[in-house]
């Protein structure tokens, strides 16, 4: 992909110039022409370009030392030097001084192509491995978005026909619906997953710091600046953008943005050269965007901009359907062992309305796996406390539904006649009462010391000792 990769061809012969121009440019390639070296300086010094095409003798200047000169202003610059006075010396020399190639005039197009090309694809390993770059992440397995619900399919399949545009898109939520699993989704099933995939969370950068992180800066651009730094737009070029938290972006910052979005171009901070990268924005929120755009805390011309299509994925109490599936999806990823949820606790799964999402659910399946002893989770894994949460947790665990954890009155009554004797002495004593009542409790919630005593209203080192003295 050739598209934004911008070459300047700096050469006193103006046919010669306007030939490589011509061919150059229907590979795709971003032209600029110079013929004298004051002329290619200036455009150096408000441009970026990934390559040169550097005639060795200019009317105004020597080619090698204008060479040395470009590499010091931009040290990932490829240069290929072209001459029709060609020697091994010189070209020894320019390869020293940092030159990719040497080509004799008259250049055969073919191979000075496939010299360019591999002069750009060192240019992209250079910037990659010498730290320029810092983490990149290429997120692009097939994303695994769990739900068989209707809803959930009619989402994934939108998001597979949008992923196949280069539209930008806002995707909307509650916190923990899975937003970012479908900015990667966008990505990995778009044309672009073997570029880049980066993600920024714009309410996590300090506001000071978000223009570097997210265009970059130059050496000495502001205290403890002692590097060049790529920033974000830089790293994802040819790639995927994904801004969560949009609403928490500033608004300085939202004008660059949309100026960066309308024209593809920035300027690093302490640099006022142009640069160009083709990227896809995907940006999310659990904000309403619009009431931020009537409060004055959000742009309206960067929101339109942002939301040529919009993805609304829905809280987990929208789609219930998908809580179990969920459940037994977290229950095999982060466990080796055998557990399976019990089906009072699948009941009150079901009931809950989780504010908190899917997020909510993997830490409540996190909770049970800790919690559980043997191979079941009962409702008091997830929830130790069932005041937890308020009225809706409470609400939400059905005990009766594990079947009777203790005895009522008529379990008593009846135990109690079951072991009388046929003589008035027979009467169980309150202590074998409060035995049976303690180890019926075990056996009903598979001896979990923890929850029986929960059940019972007494504290584990009191049912401990209790046990003790039984045996």
């Amino acid at each position: 992909m050739n598209s934004h990769q911008s070459i300047l061809i700096l050469d006193d012969e103006e046919d010669l110039r306007s030939i490589l121009a011509q061919r150059l440019g229907r590979r795709g390639y971003e032209i600029s022409e110079a013929g004298t070296a004051q002329e290619g300086m200036a455009l150096l010094q408000e441009n970026i370009f990934e390559a040169v095409l550097l005639d060795i003798r200019l009317p105004d200047g020597d080619g090698l030392q204008l060479l040395q000169d470009m590499k010091k202003r931009q040290p990932d610059l490829q240069v290929i030097m072209l001459t029709g006075h060609g020697t091994l010396e010189s070209a020894i020399e320019a390869m020293k001084a940092g030159a990719y190639d040497y080509l004799t005039k008259p250049c055969n197009l073919s191979e000075l192509e496939i010299t360019l090309q591999k002069a750009l694809e060192q240019r992209k390993l250079l910037v990659e491995n010498t730290g320029l770059r810092q983490v990149v992440h290429r997120q692009n397995a097939e994303p695994l978005i769990i739900g068989d619900s209707e809803i959930m399919q009619s989402l994934k399949d939108m998001t597979r026909k949008i992923a196949q545009t280069d539209t930008p898109v806002l995707i909307q939520g509650e916190s923990g619906t899975g937003k970012e699993l479908f900015a990667r989704a966008l990505h990995v099933w778009g044309p672009r997953r073997a570029q880049a995939y980066i993600p920024l969370n714009a309410g996590a950068v300090h506001e000071t710091l978000m223009e570097s992180e997210l265009f970059g800066h130059e050496k000495g651009a502001f205290t403890g600046a002692n590097a060049v730094k790529l920033g974000l737009v830089e790293m994802a070029d040819q790639g995927t953008l994904f801004l969560d938290e949009i609403g928490e972006m500033p608004l300085n910052l939202q004008v660059k943005l949309l100026r960066f979005m309308e024209t593809g171009e920035f300027r690093r901070v302490g640099d006022n050269r142009l640069r160009r990268v083709n990227v896809r924005i995907v940006t999310a929120t659990n904000r309403n965007l619009l009431e931020e755009v009537e409060a004055g805390r959000f742009r309206k011309d960067l929101y339109y901009r942002l939301s040529g299509m919009v993805l609304h994925i829905p809280p987990l109490r929208e789609r219930k359907g998908d809580i179990l599936q969920l459940a037994e999806h977290f229950l095999r990823v982060r466990i080796k062992g055998q557990l399976h949820l019990a089906l009072g606790t699948q009941e009150a799964l079901l009931a809950y309305d989780f504010p908190g999402n899917v997020r909510e659910l993997a830490h409540l399946i996190e909770r049970g796996m800790i919690l559980a002893e043997g191979d079941v989770i009962r409702i008091g894994d997830l929830w130790p406390d069932h005041g937890e949460g308020g009225g809706s947790v409470q609400a939400a665990i059905p005990v009766p539904d594990e079947g009777r954890t203790v005895m009522d009155e008529k379990d008593l009554k009846t135990r109690n006649e079951e072991n009388q004797s046929e003589s008035l002495e027979g009467y169980a004593t309150l202590a074998e009462i409060e035995k049976n009542y303690i180890l019926a409790t075990l056996k009903k919630v598979d001896g979990n010391k923890v929850r029986a005593a929960r059940l019972l209203s007494i504290s584990v080192r009191n049912l401990y000792r209790k046990l003790e003295e039984y045996s």
